[in-house]
Protein backbone atom coordinates (compact mmCIF):
# COMPACT_ATOMS: atom_id res chain seq x y z
CA UNK A 1 0.00 0.00 0.00
CA UNK A 2 1.15 3.41 -0.70
CA UNK A 3 0.47 6.53 1.34
CA UNK A 4 1.61 9.72 -0.52
CA UNK A 5 2.13 12.34 1.79
CA UNK A 6 4.89 14.83 1.64
CA UNK A 7 5.50 16.34 5.10
CA UNK A 8 5.62 20.03 4.94
CA UNK A 9 7.91 22.45 6.85
CA UNK A 10 10.16 18.57 7.13
CA UNK A 11 13.73 20.60 8.33
CA UNK A 12 12.13 23.74 10.42
CA UNK A 13 9.91 21.09 12.46
CA UNK A 14 12.41 18.42 13.07
CA UNK A 15 15.06 21.34 14.08
CA UNK A 16 12.28 22.97 16.55
CA UNK A 17 12.34 19.61 18.20
CA UNK A 18 15.88 19.48 18.80
CA UNK A 19 16.24 15.68 18.18
CA UNK A 20 18.94 14.51 21.29
CA UNK A 21 20.52 10.95 20.31
CA UNK A 22 18.92 8.20 22.75
CA UNK A 23 16.16 10.15 23.50
CA UNK A 24 12.12 9.19 23.27
CA UNK A 25 10.14 10.89 20.98
CA UNK A 26 6.27 10.42 19.39
CA UNK A 27 5.13 11.62 15.74
CA UNK A 28 1.41 11.38 17.25
CA UNK A 29 0.43 11.88 13.44
CA UNK A 30 2.79 9.66 11.90
CA UNK A 31 0.86 9.37 8.40
CA UNK A 32 3.61 7.92 5.72
CA UNK A 33 6.50 8.51 7.93
CA UNK A 34 7.82 11.45 6.69
CA UNK A 35 8.42 13.71 9.55
CA UNK A 36 9.34 10.10 11.62
CA UNK A 37 12.13 9.35 9.21
CA UNK A 38 14.05 12.24 9.85
CA UNK A 39 13.79 11.92 13.35
CA UNK A 40 14.91 8.95 13.07
CA UNK A 41 17.51 9.75 11.27
CA UNK A 42 18.82 11.94 13.87
CA UNK A 43 17.97 9.84 16.88
CA UNK A 44 20.67 6.84 17.25
CA UNK A 45 19.99 4.16 19.93
CA UNK A 46 16.61 6.25 21.10
CA UNK A 47 13.37 5.27 21.16
CA UNK A 48 10.33 6.75 18.37
CA UNK A 49 6.73 5.75 19.11
CA UNK A 50 4.64 6.16 15.73
CA UNK A 51 1.27 7.24 16.43
CA UNK A 52 -1.74 7.33 13.64
CA UNK A 53 -5.75 6.20 13.31
CA UNK A 54 -5.79 5.66 9.96
CA UNK A 55 -4.90 1.77 9.45
CA UNK A 56 -3.73 2.86 6.14
CA UNK A 57 -0.91 4.96 7.68
CA UNK A 58 -0.38 2.12 10.69
CA UNK A 59 -0.10 -0.79 7.63
CA UNK A 60 2.53 1.68 6.02
CA UNK A 61 4.42 2.40 8.74
CA UNK A 62 5.16 -0.53 9.95
CA UNK A 63 6.22 -1.44 5.91
CA UNK A 64 8.41 0.58 6.04
CA UNK A 65 10.20 0.92 9.58
CA UNK A 66 9.93 -3.34 10.16
CA UNK A 67 13.85 -3.39 10.46
CA UNK A 68 13.98 -0.86 12.76
CA UNK A 69 13.94 -2.47 16.31
CA UNK A 70 13.65 1.00 18.03
CA UNK A 71 10.34 2.28 16.62
CA UNK A 72 7.32 1.55 18.15
CA UNK A 73 3.75 1.73 16.02
CA UNK A 74 0.33 2.02 17.97
CA UNK A 75 -2.96 2.69 15.78
CA UNK A 76 -4.35 5.64 18.08
CA UNK A 77 -5.31 8.84 18.20
CA UNK A 78 -2.69 11.35 20.08
CA UNK A 79 -5.10 12.43 22.78
CA UNK A 80 -4.88 8.75 23.72
CA UNK A 81 -1.08 9.57 24.54
CA UNK A 82 -1.38 8.16 27.98
CA UNK A 83 -2.74 4.88 26.86
CA UNK A 84 -0.06 4.73 24.11
CA UNK A 85 2.84 5.61 26.51
CA UNK A 86 1.15 3.01 28.67
CA UNK A 87 1.33 0.20 25.73
CA UNK A 88 4.65 0.59 24.63
CA UNK A 89 6.02 0.99 28.42
CA UNK A 90 7.51 4.44 28.14
CA UNK A 91 6.66 7.27 30.43
CA UNK A 92 8.15 10.81 29.77
CA UNK A 93 9.02 12.00 26.18
CA UNK A 94 11.87 14.11 25.11
CA UNK A 95 9.56 15.71 22.19
CA UNK A 96 5.93 15.28 20.23
CA UNK A 97 5.31 16.18 17.16
CA UNK A 98 1.91 16.45 16.19
CA UNK A 99 0.62 17.58 12.20
CA UNK A 100 -2.70 18.57 12.32
CA UNK A 101 -5.80 17.90 9.36
CA UNK A 102 -6.31 15.79 6.97
CA UNK A 103 -3.17 13.95 4.87
CA UNK A 104 -2.63 14.20 1.18
CA UNK A 105 -3.18 10.24 0.76
CA UNK A 106 -6.64 11.02 2.50
CA UNK A 107 -7.45 13.83 0.14
CA UNK A 108 -6.19 11.84 -2.48
CA UNK A 109 -7.84 8.97 -2.01
CA UNK A 110 -11.20 9.59 -3.74
CA UNK A 111 -12.67 6.69 -1.76
CA UNK A 112 -11.96 8.28 1.63
CA UNK A 113 -14.33 10.95 0.75
CA UNK A 114 -12.23 13.98 2.12
CA UNK A 115 -12.15 15.90 -2.07
CA UNK A 116 -14.95 17.42 -3.36
CA UNK A 117 -12.68 17.04 -6.06
CA UNK A 118 -13.96 13.39 -6.43
CA UNK A 119 -17.24 11.84 -6.67
CA UNK A 120 -17.41 9.28 -4.13
CA UNK A 121 -19.38 8.33 -0.45
CA UNK A 122 -19.40 11.28 1.67
CA UNK A 123 -17.13 9.67 4.42
CA UNK A 124 -14.10 11.67 5.63
CA UNK A 125 -13.48 9.09 8.71
CA UNK A 126 -9.68 8.96 9.50
CA UNK A 127 -10.18 6.16 11.83
CA UNK A 128 -12.70 4.47 8.87
CA UNK A 129 -14.76 3.35 11.86
CA UNK A 130 -17.73 5.56 13.80
CA UNK A 131 -20.44 7.81 12.11
CA UNK A 132 -19.93 9.57 8.69
CA UNK A 133 -20.35 12.75 7.07
CA UNK A 134 -23.40 11.35 5.37
CA UNK A 135 -24.37 10.71 9.09
CA UNK A 136 -24.22 13.78 9.60
CA UNK A 137 -25.91 15.55 6.86
CA UNK A 138 -28.79 13.36 6.46
CA UNK A 139 -29.70 13.67 10.43
CA UNK A 140 -28.94 16.53 11.95
CA UNK A 141 -31.15 19.32 12.53
CA UNK A 142 -31.03 22.36 10.45
CA UNK A 143 -29.74 24.44 13.63
CA UNK A 144 -27.39 21.80 14.51
CA UNK A 145 -25.82 21.66 10.81
CA UNK A 146 -25.77 25.45 10.56
CA UNK A 147 -23.69 25.41 14.18
CA UNK A 148 -21.29 23.02 12.56
CA UNK A 149 -20.63 25.05 9.51
CA UNK A 150 -20.52 28.47 10.98
CA UNK A 151 -18.22 27.28 14.23
CA UNK A 152 -15.81 24.92 12.20
CA UNK A 153 -15.91 26.41 9.22
CA UNK A 154 -16.52 29.94 9.69
CA UNK A 155 -18.61 29.61 6.33
CA UNK A 156 -20.70 33.40 6.39
CA UNK A 157 -23.42 31.35 4.07
CA UNK A 158 -23.99 28.54 7.02
CA UNK A 159 -27.75 28.73 7.49
CA UNK A 160 -28.22 29.32 3.59
CA UNK A 161 -25.95 25.91 3.07
CA UNK A 162 -28.20 24.22 6.46
CA UNK A 163 -31.08 24.67 4.35
CA UNK A 164 -30.34 23.50 1.33
CA UNK A 165 -29.32 20.58 2.58
CA UNK A 166 -32.34 19.84 4.67
CA UNK A 167 -34.55 20.79 1.86
CA UNK A 168 -32.52 18.15 -0.69
CA UNK A 169 -32.27 15.20 1.50
CA UNK A 170 -36.21 15.15 2.09
CA UNK A 171 -35.99 14.36 -1.77
CA UNK A 172 -33.50 11.63 -1.68
CA UNK A 173 -30.31 10.39 0.75
CA UNK A 174 -27.15 12.98 0.61
CA UNK A 175 -24.64 10.17 0.10
CA UNK A 176 -21.68 11.23 -2.25
CA UNK A 177 -19.54 13.92 -2.28
CA UNK A 178 -20.23 15.50 -5.64
CA UNK A 179 -23.89 15.48 -4.60
CA UNK A 180 -23.03 17.84 -1.24
CA UNK A 181 -20.57 19.87 -3.37
CA UNK A 182 -23.42 20.82 -5.72
CA UNK A 183 -26.20 21.62 -2.93
CA UNK A 184 -23.46 23.37 -1.60
CA UNK A 185 -22.78 25.75 -4.90
CA UNK A 186 -26.61 26.02 -5.72
CA UNK A 187 -26.96 28.16 -1.73
CA UNK A 188 -24.06 30.30 -2.54
CA UNK A 189 -24.71 33.64 -3.75
CA UNK A 190 -23.58 33.64 -7.46
CA UNK A 191 -21.31 36.74 -7.18
CA UNK A 192 -19.25 34.36 -4.65
CA UNK A 193 -19.01 31.00 -6.45
CA UNK A 194 -15.64 31.89 -8.22
CA UNK A 195 -13.72 33.40 -5.48
CA UNK A 196 -12.77 29.21 -4.09
CA UNK A 197 -14.65 26.16 -4.40
CA UNK A 198 -17.76 26.85 -2.25
CA UNK A 199 -17.43 23.44 -0.60
CA UNK A 200 -14.19 24.12 0.62
CA UNK A 201 -15.28 25.43 4.29
CA UNK A 202 -18.48 22.80 4.47
CA UNK A 203 -15.93 19.63 3.99
CA UNK A 204 -13.90 20.98 6.50
CA UNK A 205 -16.60 21.55 9.03
CA UNK A 206 -17.66 18.15 8.47
CA UNK A 207 -14.65 16.61 8.68
CA UNK A 208 -13.27 18.55 11.71
CA UNK A 209 -17.09 17.14 13.36
CA UNK A 210 -16.88 13.76 11.90
CA UNK A 211 -13.22 13.34 13.64
CA UNK A 212 -13.71 15.25 16.68
CA UNK A 213 -10.68 17.32 15.85
CA UNK A 214 -10.85 20.43 18.19
CA UNK A 215 -11.96 18.68 21.30
CA UNK A 216 -8.93 16.20 20.36
CA UNK A 217 -6.73 18.41 20.00
CA UNK A 218 -7.04 19.99 22.58
CA UNK A 219 -6.85 17.18 25.11
CA UNK A 220 -4.27 16.42 23.01
CA UNK A 221 -2.10 19.19 23.53
CA UNK A 222 -2.51 18.95 27.53
CA UNK A 223 -1.51 15.64 27.63
CA UNK A 224 1.48 15.49 25.53
CA UNK A 225 2.41 18.18 27.43
CA UNK A 226 2.01 16.87 30.88
CA UNK A 227 3.91 13.55 29.39
CA UNK A 228 6.81 15.90 28.45
CA UNK A 229 10.21 15.97 30.49
CA UNK A 230 12.16 18.96 31.92
CA UNK A 231 13.56 20.53 28.35
CA UNK A 232 11.68 18.38 26.26
CA UNK A 233 9.87 19.97 23.35
CA UNK A 234 6.22 20.48 21.55
CA UNK A 235 6.23 21.01 17.76
CA UNK A 236 2.78 21.41 16.32
CA UNK A 237 1.91 22.38 12.42
CA UNK A 238 -1.45 23.51 12.17
CA UNK A 239 -3.64 24.45 8.62
CA UNK A 240 -6.66 26.67 10.08
CA UNK A 241 -7.29 29.29 11.46
CA UNK A 242 -9.28 27.46 14.31
CA UNK A 243 -6.56 25.18 15.34
CA UNK A 244 -3.44 27.22 14.85
CA UNK A 245 -5.53 30.03 17.51
CA UNK A 246 -6.25 27.02 20.01
CA UNK A 247 -2.51 25.67 19.72
CA UNK A 248 -1.39 29.80 20.09
CA UNK A 249 -3.45 30.09 23.16
CA UNK A 250 -2.30 27.02 24.61
CA UNK A 251 1.02 27.45 24.40
CA UNK A 252 0.94 31.15 25.82
CA UNK A 253 -1.06 29.73 28.76
CA UNK A 254 2.25 27.52 29.49
CA UNK A 255 4.74 30.34 29.08
CA UNK A 256 2.22 32.87 31.21
CA UNK A 257 3.30 33.55 35.13
CA UNK A 258 2.00 35.51 37.63
CA UNK A 259 -1.34 36.22 36.78
CA UNK A 260 -2.27 38.60 39.40
CA UNK A 261 -3.88 42.46 39.18
CA UNK A 262 -0.84 44.92 38.23
CA UNK A 263 -1.79 46.97 41.20
CA UNK A 264 -1.03 44.30 43.75
CA UNK A 265 2.20 44.77 45.37
CA UNK A 266 3.56 41.69 45.73
CA UNK A 267 2.57 37.85 43.78
CA UNK A 268 -0.49 35.90 45.50
CA UNK A 269 -0.92 33.71 43.14
CA UNK A 270 2.65 31.47 42.73
CA UNK A 271 2.06 31.18 39.19
CA UNK A 272 5.48 30.54 37.39
CA UNK A 273 5.90 29.95 33.82
CA UNK A 274 5.64 26.19 33.01
CA UNK A 275 7.23 26.78 29.31
CA UNK A 276 9.26 28.75 27.18
CA UNK A 277 8.10 29.71 23.76
CA UNK A 278 10.73 28.31 20.94
CA UNK A 279 9.55 30.06 18.26
CA UNK A 280 7.91 34.04 19.37
CA UNK A 281 6.18 33.73 15.67
CA UNK A 282 4.84 30.69 13.77
CA UNK A 283 7.09 29.29 11.24
CA UNK A 284 5.76 29.29 7.49
CA UNK A 285 6.79 27.24 4.56
CA UNK A 286 9.47 28.96 2.51
CA UNK A 287 8.83 30.21 -1.73
CA UNK A 288 10.96 26.96 -2.56
CA UNK A 289 8.43 24.73 -0.37
CA UNK A 290 5.32 26.63 -2.09
CA UNK A 291 6.16 26.11 -5.62
CA UNK A 292 7.25 22.68 -4.70
CA UNK A 293 4.08 22.01 -2.53
CA UNK A 294 1.03 24.16 -2.51
CA UNK A 295 -0.26 22.34 -0.01
CA UNK A 296 2.32 24.07 2.36
CA UNK A 297 0.64 27.54 1.59
CA UNK A 298 -1.30 27.76 4.95
CA UNK A 299 1.02 26.01 7.39
CA UNK A 300 2.41 27.56 10.41
CA UNK A 301 4.69 25.25 12.75
CA UNK A 302 4.55 26.47 16.71
CA UNK A 303 6.79 25.07 19.07
CA UNK A 304 7.33 25.12 22.80
CA UNK A 305 10.24 24.03 25.31
CA UNK A 306 8.96 22.56 29.36
CA UNK A 307 11.22 24.23 31.73
CA UNK A 308 9.29 22.90 34.83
Amino acid sequence: MEFSHKPVLLDETIDSLNVQPGGVYLDGTAGGGGHSAEILRRLGSGTLICVDQDPDAIAVLKERFADNTNVKIVQSNFSEIPSVLAQTGENELDGVLLDIGVSSHQLDSADRGFSYHYDAPLDMRMSQSGATAADLVNTLSYQELAHILFAYGEEKFARNIARAIERERQKEPITTTLQLAEIVKSAYPAAKRHDKHPARKTFQALRIAVNGELDRLSLGLDRAFEHLRRGGRLSVITFHSLEDRLVKQRMASWCTGCTCPKDFPVCVCGKTPQARLVLKKPCEASQQELAENPRSRSAKLRCCEKIK
